[in-house]
């Protein structure tokens, strides 16, 4: 319960998502085939400057989500990428897949 209490401190669930994230875009990544991967309008030209992390830190800080939404959020990351294989979230795409998939759980989980 501290880390709700103390807003200066990030939860535990923003370094888990971040680090399991990372590892599925990097995995990604390495097993990429353009000719069988649909681009999307997530899909960057390049890949962000910024990390995953901090990516997720900004967030956490700047959007006033509760840490419930992060765990949804992934849930969401995840149905996507069960239900579009041809849509393989990476490092070109994970940035953007991640702020819609945080904005839509924040309005199932903290709209009210």
């Amino acid at each position: 319960m501290a880390e709700l209490e103390n807003p200066q401190v990030m939860p535990k669930v923003i370094n888990f998502l971040s680090s399991l994230l990372e590892r599925v875009a990097e995995s990604n990544d390495l097993n990429r085939q353009f000719d069988s991967q649909k681009i999307s309008v997530f899909h960057g030209l390049t890949r962000p400057t910024i990390t995953i992390q901090s990516y997720l830190e900004r967030i956490f800080k700047y959007a006033n989500c509760s840490p419930s939404c992060f765990v949804v959020a992934y849930v969401y990351l995840d149905r996507f990428a069960q239900k579009q294989p041809s849509l393989p979230i990476n490092s070109f795409n994970v940035h953007r897949l991640l702020i819609t998939s945080v904005m839509v759980a924040a309005k199932f989980m903290d709209d009210m």
